[in-house]
């Protein structure tokens, strides 16, 4: 079939039969499942909360299975699962084969949920399904086998696809390399990756992924005595251990304006990045801020909007996420505590070593403690992150057509905050490959917050995306 003639309509109808038949209460179960990370439940086996996800998504991939395709849950010694299918090529050659990447588990549940809403409750309200994982990222196995079902159901032709989903992503991926390289010759060369993991900047068109800022961070533990004593007799004479720590947070980042500190997390930004987050910004406007949920009359770091996207994808963040040694408030008496722990993240711009980066981290905080302090910081899940290689041209154009079809808008180019430690040990793997990051983790969807929810229309589209982009690779590739 000559791919000028097909048309959008009979893709859309098929996605959307099967999110509304089988995907959709599919993932109403998966959200129910509470398979945290490793990271986040040590006893996973145990519990065996991950088995049962994968026992969901391998059920009913069996069920709409293609013709062809092979599956197998894959288990290396004392490494979480991983599901691996592989699709041939139909009415095509074996060469130039596609990779689509997805992940099952998922960050801990996280306080503040509205009423009547839950991270293992799934709730459908008009066209967002609520509950931990459906948007990151349990429907990219279901989307991935869809879009490919969709381009059977045409009798279209495509290239090899060979799917993986990994089930320690929101860990930092520790598993996957162990994976990848067993299954080296089972995978071959992709010179196509779709990744369903990343964001978007609004639910009106589809938006593309160009660079990840990768991740350090750890537990900064600051002692100061053996035991708690009583304040009103000590204090004055014992510094406060939780002063000490910022005293060395201030080492790192300047505490009027968030600025980090230290050269070496910093980068060169590309003048395409630096154009790109123009266009960005004269698409979203003051939504880049309004996405998130400020309380009344809180605003956002500047007020540059195009600034504010750079901020976000290119620069280094520091942000402290949890801490130890405080009491409640209810209980906290007059005692000047021994210890204060922290522990940090710190956002670095893409191309940054994310190895050296976690060894300044450490000297920094480490070197010469106030006060003669003992102080220790323990790093952790240090990961680069990822810049996207020139995008050929056949791409580049398939994607504005998929989005022009599917969306009626035009595709947008843009860096992401987070990190897909995944993205830079493929880019290694397979350099020659092509990358299409892309998701559904838009305004207000709050992957890893409390109320996440997936945009279910902005789903189907972006399956039929996935769709008209692979049917493009097999046509030109």
């Amino acid at each position: 079939m000559d791919h000028d003639t097909v048309h959008s309509a009979p893709i859309s109808a098929f996605v959307d039969t099967v999110w509304e038949q089988s995907i959709v209460p599919t993932l109403q179960r998966y959200i129910e499942i509470p398979n945290k990370s490793p990271m986040f439940d040590g006893q996973w086996q145990e519990h065996g909360f991950m088995d049962q996800a994968v026992e969901l998504a391998t059920q009913w991939c069996r069920e709409h299975a293609i013709e062809g395709m092979t599956m197998e849950v894959i288990r290396l010694p004392q490494r979480t699962p991983l599901l691996f299918i592989d699709v041939p090529a139909y009415r095509c050659g074996d060469g130039d084969a596609v990779l689509l990447y997805g992940h099952l588990d998922k960050q801990p549940e996280m306080t503040g949920w509205d009423q009547g809403l839950g991270p293992w409750q799934a709730v459908l309200r008009d066209d967002k399904l609520y509950g931990r994982g459906g948007a990151d990222d349990g429907y990219a196995v279901f989307a991935s086998l869809t879009a490919l079902s969709a381009l059977r159901s045409q009798q279209i032709s495509h290239r090899r696809a060979v799917i993986i989903i990994e089930c320690c992503e929101e860990s930092g991926s520790y598993d996957l390399p162990y994976y990848i390289d067993a299954l080296r010759d089972r995978i071959g060369q992709p010179n196509l990756v779709v990744c369903l993991d990343s964001g978007c900047g609004n639910y009106s068109q589809m938006w593309l992924t160009t660079s990840l800022r990768g991740i350090i961070g750890g537990h900064l533990s600051v002692e100061i005595l053996r035991e708690g004593v009583h304040s009103g007799d000590a204090s004055g004479v014992v510094p406060c251990s939780f002063r000490i720590a910022r005293q060395l947070l201030n080492r790192i980042e300047e505490v009027d304006s968030g600025a980090i500190k230290v050269p070496e997390f910093h980068a060169d930004i590309p003048e395409q990045r630096e154009q790109q987050a123009a266009f960005a910004a004269q698409l979203l406007q003051q939504d880049v801020a309004q996405r998130f949920p400020f309380v009344q009359d809180a605003r956002p770091s500047c007020d540059n909007v195009q600034e504010l996207i750079l901020r976000r994808t290119w620069h280094p963040t520091l942000v402290v996420t949890g801490a130890a040694g405080l009491p409640a408030i209810g209980s906290a008496g007059n005692v000047l505590r021994p210890v204060t722990g922290l522990k940090l993240s710190l956002r670095l711009p893409p191309t940054v070593d994310a190895e050296m980066a976690s060894r300044r981290l450490k000297e920094i905080l480490e070197e010469e403690p106030p006060y003669g302090a003992r102080v220790r910081f323990v790093a952790e899940g240090a990961a680069s992150g990822w810049h996207a290689p020139a995008m050929q041209a056949w791409l580049e154009q398939a994607i504005q057509n998929a989005s022009q079809q599917y969306f009626g808008a035009a595709a947008v180019q843009m860096g992401e905050g987070g990190s897909i430690p995944f993205m830079g040990m493929l880019g290694e793997k397979f350099p020659a490959a092509q990358f299409v990051i892309t998701g559904v983790l838009g305004p207000k969807s709050n992957a890893h917050g409390p109320n996440e929810f997936l945009h279910i229309p902005t789903a189907k589209k972006l399956t039929c995306c996935v769709a008209h982009i692979i049917m493009e690779h097999g046509l030109r590739a």
